[in-house]
């Protein structure tokens, strides 16, 4: 048997040597966020691949102003109504519109002593439209603009199918880190080997989309005839191990 001393010493020995085989690295166990390969060399690979727009989206809005509330939004109503017409004339589907924004508010009319009483009131409504003939972009604003439309602005241009042009961006990627690694094992002296770990790097800057054009309504016919899709450019890029000899 052991005396009171001896066994608390045995048994602080015995958590000590607890805590040493916890706090001990396992086999194999990273000891970072990535693991690490021996004999390998890690490379980020990019590629970019270039396209033609075949859609656009477009945001048109009527605005009214009216010292009569209910004269304001029928004004408004009214139209909204012509340029959704003009729309479907100039071939877009019903789902291809969206609301995007309405607004009524009164504004106040000021003097010399602040605040006179309310001037009238303004309604905005806004609609988003995706134009899926890209050479009927010029059309499509202009026929708005004639309808009533006095508001016209952010016309972006995109892909309706990108797969074609990620996935050349994306052999692009892989070529570009082969490249890279081939260089790095150059100047290393050594021999670049098989792929051990590939990944697509994600989180990545939008694609880039091409630049457009748009303008108010009072300009928006003229800003029609100079509307240009330009060009897109989709960017990927791959993080690529390999081993090295």
């Amino acid at each position: 048997m052991f005396s009171g001393k001896g066994s608390k010493l045995i048994i602080l020995l015995i958590l000590l040597a607890a805590l040493v085989v916890a706090c001990a690295p396992t086999s194999g166990a990273s000891t970072g966020s990535t693991a690490v390969i021996a004999n390998s060399i890690t490379v980020v690979g990019s590629g970019e691949a270039f396209g033609q727009p075949d859609e656009a989206k477009v945001q048109i809005g009527v605005e009214t102003f009216n010292a009569d509330v209910s004269q304001a939004t029928a004004e408004n109503e009214a139209t909204l109504q012509a340029v959704m017409a003009a729309l479907s004339e100039q071939g877009i589907a019903a789902e291809d519109i969206q609301t995007s924004n309405y607004n009524l508010w009164a504004e106040q009319r000021y003097g010399d002593n602040g605040p006179e009483g309310i001037a009238g009131y303004r309604v905005t409504n806004q609609v988003s439209v995706t134009i899926r003939d890209i050479d009927k972009v010029s059309d499509v604003l202009t026929a708005v603009t004639v309808a009533g439309a006095n508001s016209i602005y952010g016309v972006s241009f995109s892909v309706a199918d990108p797969a074609a042009l990620e996935a050349e961006a994306r052999e692009k990627a892989i070529a570009n880190a082969r490249e890279r690694g081939e260089s790095l094992a150059q100047l290393s002296n050594v021999t670049l080997g098989d792929i051990q770990v590939i990944s697509e790097v994600i989180g990545q800057v939008p694609p880039l989309l091409g630049l457009g054009g748009g303008g108010d309504g009072f300009a928006a016919e003229q800003a029609a005839t100079s509307i240009s899709p330009g060009q897109l450019s989709y960017r990927v890029q791959v993080q690529v191990t390999y081993g090295i000899e």
